[in-house]
């Protein structure tokens, strides 16, 4: 199994080629996408070669999902958080975006492994605003505590006009996802690659991993939802957290895991169709082979059936033979 990874590899490489350039630069204002519809906007100025101008446009929140100025439950505290005097947020953010931050990059630390650590947080500013409130939620549960004026069933926006949902208790928070996909052959697919992943979390070796369901009607943690909350053509998944699961460091792999697994499910269903594409067609290839190795036999027989090796004689001919 492939797990995405975190940081914006774009992102990342424009970072660290403009860390390398020293003082020399050219403008750069350029656009950029990621799955789930994460876009970018990437600004540098020879005015200023040092300082990035980065936007970033979120997923479609649906109606049941709640912002905060736009942005997802503590992204703003995260965000600070993360890359402290590194990054200035600018408010209002610019048009068609959801947050804008200007990066200094002079104030990035000396030493080389700590400056791309830094810049590889950055890079990863999809995870930290996006998993803002999921983050915020598991660390009261590692504390085995609710946190304050918190629901007790919280949306989060993952896709466009998608959330996946949160029931948080101080032992334990279960997370619910309606499976949505377009393609009919995806839905198969992805039925079918969802049940295999709940047997996979019965075998021995995965007895620490979180509990996992899957059903095709929604679990009583919905109960009350809109009914387009509750859409779902391949099912729902329902995972439960325990402490265990978000200790020390395994809280930022548990939070990015949690937030791209719709991404992830559907990454290995398209892998699942492209392999059984190519098997077919090499069965076909294999087939037309064969084929042709036949029609070819069926050729140099009748060549030597009709060819020079046989030849007919008359009665007439018989007898001029005899004189």
């Amino acid at each position: 199994m492939i797990l995405l990874q975190s940081p914006s590899r774009f992102l990342l490489q424009i970072l660290k080629d403009r860390v390398l350039s020293g003082d020399k630069g050219v403008d750069i204002d350029c656009h950029t996408v990621e799955f789930d519809d994460v876009r970018y906007h990437i600004q540098f100025s020879m005015r200023n070669p040092k300082v990035m101008v980065l936007s970033v446009a979120l997923p479609l929140a649906p109606p049941e999902a709640i912002l905060y100025d736009g942005l997802p439950l503590g992204a703003i505290d995260a965000i600070k958080a993360a890359y402290g005097t590194v990054v200035q947020i600018l408010d209002p953010p610019k048009d068609g975006f959801d947050l804008t931050m200007k990066i200094n990059l002079t104030k990035l630390p000396s030493d080389e492994e700590q400056r791309n650590a830094v810049l590889t947080q950055i890079a990863s500013v999809r995870e930290v605003v996006l998993g803002a409130p999921l983050k915020l939620l598991l660390k009261h549960l590692s504390s085995k505590t609710m946190a304050p004026d918190v629901d007790k069933l919280v949306a989060l926006v993952h896709r466009p006009n998608e959330s996946f949902f949160l029931a948080p208790q101080a032992d334990k928070v279960t997370i619910v996802y309606p499976m949505r996909f377009q393609d009919s052959i995806d839905i198969v697919l992805a039925t079918s690659f969802l049940q295999e992943f709940v047997e996979a979390r019965r075998t021995a070796a995965l007895n620490n991993a979180p509990s996992c369901m899957w059903s095709p009607a929604p679990p009583l943690e919905l109960r009350g939802m809109n009914a387009d909350a509750l859409n779902a053509n391949a099912g729902f998944v329902t995972f439960v957290v325990f402490p265990r699961h978000v200790e020390g460091r395994k809280l930022d792999k548990t939070v990015w895991s949690l937030l791209t697994f719709h991404a992830y499910v559907s990454y290995h269903v398209k892998c699942s169709e492209g392999f059984m594409h190519t098997r077919m067609r090499r069965r076909v290839e294999s087939l037309i082979e064969a084929l042709d190795r036949a029609k070819s036999d069926a050729e140099k027989l009748k060549k030597l059936v009709h060819g020079g090796s046989f030849r007919r004689l008359s009665l007439k001919n018989e007898g001029n033979s005899h004189h």
